[in-house]
């Protein structure tokens, strides 16, 4: 019996290689004499850079960058196929867990760190470079990473502006002269499940803004500074991506990735099931597991166990395709389907976050061997 182990990280607990690992033990108490393949996953968030250098035997590097403050802090990135690829979440920069309720303000906070790493990439000689824009902090369009790539982002007298979304209401003139050659030869591919356009009220101010800081009033002069940015954009840079679907993601990184590089959008989960082969792994499987940390009815909309199991029946319709959650939600019949047999939540009775998360390892192990049993019978 072929058993492929595919889930995403349980947040603030496993990573997705953990997650597998956990499962691979549980079930070889009632299955030892399977073959187990492991794929961790991910959907462009945290974790991507981790799956993708498990799933592809690359590395781990660092790089000092300024976070969203302004603050100098180390961030880490990978590195895959022989060096041909990088993978950059840009949380790691630029990420909200740099900020708090006291810190947080998106009129200053800044993608400059983002840029810096791709800088680095560019210069450890990546051919292709993998982004996932999950976890900001910033609301600047990606302007700062623009500025960290040597795009000029001049005011009227010819100044450079200073960090942060709210500057951008004093852009006059975009230069890309002193940009690096070489990143026009480097393929940028986004990874984001975000759909959101750059301005207006699902766009990147209005819907993720508040939860970096910003106040009604600051929404408001952001989201209006954003739209005089995209119009300079487009008539410097010849392009039009106020309303592009997936601008306005990570504060509008995916506007500026899109304006400033040789960019595209593409599902974070399917970018990871590509570059870890994964249709061809699974197609003699009988069995492929997959799971996150909670599972509902939004787990459809792009979330690593529907992109798995869309791939698994795409190629081998008669496997059985098992989800594993530290906690099921609402409306999980939705996704039985989209390809998602059965639902199982690890959770064996009533704990507090804190004790749920010290015992993922034991409660993933406990399911699993449950689960290997009733396979087993």
């Amino acid at each position: 019996m072929k058993i492929v182990l595919a889930p995403d990280s349980y947040k603030n607990s496993l990573t997705a290689k953990e997650v597998a690992l956990s499962m691979q033990r549980g079930l070889e108490k009632a299955i030892p004499d399977a073959n187990y393949i492991q794929i961790p996953m991910a959907d462009g968030g945290e974790g991507t850079v981790q799956s993708l250098v498990d799933a592809k035997d690359g590395e781990i590097l660092s790089e000092k960058v300024i976070d969203p403050l302004g603050n100098l802090v180390t961030a880490h990135y990978g590195m895959i196929d022989n060096g041909q690829v990088a993978v950059i979440e840009m949380a790691e920069a630029s990420g909200i867990q740099y900020i708090d309720d006291q810190t947080g303000n998106p009129y200053v906070a800044t993608t400059y760190g983002t840029g810096q790493l791709i800088n680095a990439a560019v210069n450890k000689g990546a051919k292709t470079i993998i982004i996932g824009l999950g976890g900001s902090a910033t609301n600047d369009g990606g302007a700062g990473m623009a500025q960290a790539l040597g795009a000029n982002l001049l005011d009227k007298s010819g100044k450079e502006l200073s960090f942060g979304g709210a500057e951008l209401i004093n852009l006059a003139r975009i230069d890309i002269s002193d940009m690096d050659s070489e990143l026009k030869d480097v393929k940028i591919v986004i990874a984001s499940d975000v759909t959101n356009p750059l301005t207006g009220k699902d766009g990147a101010s209005y819907v993720f803004g508040p939860q970096k800081g910003a106040t009604p009033r600051m929404v408001k002069s952001l989201d209006k500074a954003l739209s005089h940015y995209a119009d300079i954009i487009k008539r410097d840079l010849d392009k039009d991506l106020e309303h592009t679907p997936g601008a306005g993601a990570a504060g509008g990184l995916g506007a500026g990735l899109l304006a400033f590089t040789n960019a595209k959008l593409e599902s974070g989960v399917e970018i990871v099931l590509e570059y870890t082969d994964f249709k061809e792994r699974v197609k003699d499987a009988d069995v492929v597991f997959t799971g996150e940390g909670k599972i509902d009815f939004q787990t459809k909309f792009g979330k690593t166990p529907i992109g798995v199991a869309k791939a698994v029946k795409e190629v081998n319709p008669d496997a059985t395709v098992i989800a594993v959650a530290g906690t099921v939600g609402e409306k999980i019949e939705e996704l039985y389907p989209l390809g998602i047999d059965a639902i199982f939540s690890c959770m064996p009775g009533v704990e507090d976050l804190s004790t749920a998360i010290k015992n993922t390892d034991k409660n993933i192990q406990q399911v699993m061997w449950n689960i290997g049993k009733l396979i087993k019978a």
